[in-house]
C-alpha cells in the first residue's frame, strides 16, 4: 500500500471513529427519554432490569467479537475480580441515581454531575495518579470549585445529585483505568457480579405482589429492551475508541450532557435558576480552559475508555 493510500485509509478510519463516537454520545444524551417512559417503575427496578437483561447481550458481544478468551483470563485473576466487585458497585450506585434523577425530574442536576465529570477526573489524577497540572487546568478546577459553591447556596436539595453522579462515575472510570482489562469484557464481568443482586430484588418484588414487571405490556418491553438501551452506545464507543484518539473522544464526552441539559431546560421545563446559571456559567468555562488544555498537549495516539 502507498503512503497515500495509507493516509486515506487512516482518514477513513477517524471519520468512520468519529461518527462512532458521536452516535454513541448522542445516544447517552437522549437516554433521559426513554427512561422518561416508565414514570411508574421505580428506579431500582429500573436499574436491576437494566442489569439483568444486559448480561446476555454482552455476552453476545464477546462471542461475535472473539472476546471469551480475555474473560475465561479475567475471571482467573483474583485482584482483578476483587477491583471488579468495586467497580461493579460504583456503577451501579451510578446507574441508581441517574434514574432517580431522571424520574424526579432532576435531569439538570445529573447533566452537571457528568459536566463535573473530567474535571474531577483531573484532580484524580494528579492526587491518585501523581500527573503534573497544567496552570490552565488548576484554573478550570478553581472555577468549577466556585460552580459548585454557588450551587451549593442556591440549589442544595439537588447538588448531592450532581456530586454523587461525577463521584461515583470518576472514581469508576479511576479504578477502571487501572484494571488489567478492556471495556465490553470488564462490563461483562460487573454485570454478572450484579446479576444475582438484580434477580433477588426482582424476585422479593414478586412474592410482595409489587408489579415488578411494570404494571403494563409497554413497562414489560421498555424493561426488557433496556438492555439493548444499555449495550448498544457500548457497541457504538467501543468501535469509536479503537479509531479515534483519546483527546478527541473526550472532547466528544461533553456532548451528552449538553444534550441532558436542552432536554432537561427544552423539553421537561425544568427550573433554571440563577444559582444554575452560575453555576453551568463556572463550569462551562472551566471545561473551555480544560478542553484549551488538552488541545495543546502533544498528541498520545489512540487509547480504548473505559
Amino acid at each position: 500500500m502507498s503512503a497515500s493510500e495509507t493516509i486515506d485509509a487512516q482518514a477513513r478510519t477517524r471519520r468512520s471513529g468519529f461518527g462512532y463516537g458521536l452516535a454513541a454520545y448522542s445516544f447517552w444524551g437522549v437516554l433521559p427519554i426513554y427512561f422518561k417512559q416508565l414514570p411508574n417503575v421505580p428506579p431500582v427496578d429500573i436499574v436491576a432490569h437494566r442489569v439483568l437483561w444486559s448480561l446476555p447481550l454482552l455476552l453476545f458481544l464477546l462471542a461475535v467479537t472473539g472476546g471469551f478468551a480475555g474473560l475465561v483470563s479475567a475471571v482467573r485473576q483474583p485482584k482483578l475480580i476483587g477491583l471488579l466487585a468495586l467497580t461493579a458497585l460504583l456503577i451501579a450506585i451510578n446507574w441508581l441515581l441517574y434514574i432517580y434523577a431522571i424520574a424526579n425530574g432532576h435531569i439538570l442536576a445529573g447533566s452537571l454531575g457528568y459536566y463535573l465529570n473530567p474535571l474531577a477526573n483531573v484532580l484524580l489524577g494528579r492526587f491518585v495518579l501523581k500527573e503534573r497540572l497544567s496552570r490552565l487546568q488548576w484554573v478550570a478546577v478553581a472555577l468549577a470549585g466556585a460552580g459548585i459553591a454557588a450551587l451549593a447556596v442556591g440549589a442544595l436539595d439537588q447538588l448531592w445529585i450532581s456530586l454523587g453522579l461525577c463521584i461515583s462515575f470518576s472514581s469508576y472510570g479511576l479504578l477502571r483505568k487501572m484494571a488489567p482489562v478492556d471495556s465490553p469484557t470488564g462490563l461483562t464481568i460487573e454485570t454478572a457480579m450484579l446479576v444475582p443482586a438484580a434477580i433477588l430484588w426482582l424476585a422479593f418484588e414478586l412474592f410482595s405482589g409489587q408489579p415488578a414487571l411494570g404494571t403494563s405490556t409497554h413497562d414489560t418491553s421498555l424493561l426488557i429492551a433496556s438492555g439493548l438501551v444499555t449495550a448498544t452506545p457500548l457497541l457504538l464507543f467501543t468501535a469509536a475508541a479503537r479509531r479515534l484518539p483519546y483527546s478527541t473522544l473526550g472532547m466528544l464526552q461533553f456532548l451528552a450532557p449538553t444534550l441532558q441539559f436542552l432536554l432537561a431546560v427544552a423539553v421537561y421545563g425544568e427550573a433554571f435558576t440563577t444559582a444554575h446559571a452560575i453555576a453551568f456559567g463556572a463550569i462551562w468555562t472551566a471545561l473551555a480552559l480544560y478542553v484549551w488544555a488538552l488541545v495543546r498537549q502533544p498528541p498520545q495516539g489512540t487509547d480504548a475508555a473505559g
